[in-house]
């Protein structure tokens, strides 16, 4: 999809210091060999520090793409308690010696007012149900949709100098794009901010998943600031790739009816390799129904990246079954094609992780759309 702008007027802001810690980790020295489609030379970003705060921040897939990428998070919120115990497992060192603050409240109980033209980057994943494909498509109609109109609320108040918000693709067509028009009105009630949007497919960005989202992302209007998406790999990486020596850990069991079924399904095949007695057995009334359904009974392959991981790889629309094995992916199989580092821990029960895991934006997805943030920002 091609991105697409709306021009507004110009406004200055005041630059961060340029005193404080240096970018680690994903930046390489001046006198090495850089990737230029993933990090810049350390004499543009040196010595800076650019900050973010993250609203709806599930589990910090996003959050921990982006500190890879050498940004620092100031806030990460969300209202989900096992979401803040597994963002404060995962970042304990930077709430001790950085002052990071985990708030575990909705977004609307939020105050950022102190922040104000302070940070760099304001983010979150807004709850996407009411766009989802796979759900009623109530969008601004429905009380999660009004969250778009919350977060709006908070780049009046907090002012930064780039906003981004990742959401559903189903955003791009609901309402025949009405809503997302509306909500780009919404986000830019005073035209100070320059908006873009794309939708990203996760296995461009060397993540082993087909899992495509829009990214809409906002530039404070001063000094020119051009944002430009991270350019897609070459490589695709496939499960098989993803799962080698991947840890041992907890998963989801499949029926014993059900594994009778996926004993007949080849790799990389679904219910439409079952004998058709049993594909009408299993599907019942939506065999009728038509349409793809190939997420039903789909065995994953080694030699293709990943469906898009849902909240659950066991239920009846989401199975992602072992590609050689008769059973769900595990946790860590999961946190490993969304990206995770395999010491990543996920708090809270099997089916709170399983969950946590499949709202993630891909870790490393999210590390490169920072490294094109901190692009932008170092210009």
């Amino acid at each position: 999809m091609e991105n697409k702008k709306i021009k507004l007027k110009n406004k200055k802001l005041n630059k961060k210091s340029t005193n404080e810690t240096q970018l680690t980790n994903e930046t390489q020295s001046t006198n090495e060999t850089q990737s230029t489609n993933e990090t810049q030379s350390t004499n543009e970003i040196q010595n800076k520090k650019y900050t973010f705060i993250e609203v709806c921040a599930g589990a910090g897939g996003l959050s921990s793409g982006l500190i890879k990428a050498g940004m620092t998070p100031i806030i990460l919120n969300d209202n989900n308690k096992d979401c803040c115990k597994t963002l404060e497992l995962n970042h304990k060192e930077m709430i001790d010696t950085n002052n990071l603050k985990i708030v575990c409240d909705s977004l609307t109980n939020i105050d950022l007012k102190e922040y104000k033209g302070n940070i760099d980057l304001l983010t979150g994943g807004v709850p996407c149900q009411s766009y989802s494909l796979a759900g009623d498509r109530k969008g601004l109609n429905d009380p999660r949709g009004d969250l778009m109109l919350k977060f709006a609320n908070l780049i009046e108040t907090v002012e930064p100098k780039i906003f981004m918000i990742e959401n559903v693709k189903g955003l791009t067509s609901h309402d025949n794009g009405n809503t997302l028009k509306k909500i780009i009105e919404n986000l830019n009630k005073q035209n100070k901010y320059t908006i873009i949007y794309k939708v990203l497919n996760s296995l461009n960005f060397g993540v082993p998943q087909k899992r495509e989202r829009i990214f809409i992302i906002g530039t404070l209007n001063i000094e020119n600031i051009n944002y430009e998406f991270p350019k897609k790999d070459d490589k695709i990486i496939t499960v098989g790739e993803a799962l080698l020596n991947v840890p041992l850990s907890d998963g989801a069991l499949y029926s014993e009816s059900k594994k009778k079924y996926f004993s007949l399904i080849p790799e990389g095949g679904c219910w439409i390799n079952l004998p058709e007695d049993k594909q009408k057995e299993y599907l019942m009334a939506s065999y009728e129904s038509g349409g793809g359904k190939r997420g039903i009974l789909h065995r994953l392959s080694n030699s293709k990246p990943s469906l898009t991981l849902l909240c659950s790889p066991s239920q009846k629309q989401t199975e992602r079954c072992h590609p050689t094995e008769i059973r769900p992916l595990r946790i860590r199989e999961y946190a490993r094609i969304q990206t995770f580092n395999d010491t990543y821990k996920f708090h809270g029960s099997l089916s709170s992780q399983y969950k946590q895991i499949g709202n993630a934006v891909p870790v490393e997805l999210a590390r490169r759309i920072g490294i094109s943030i901190i692009k932008c920002l170092s210009k």
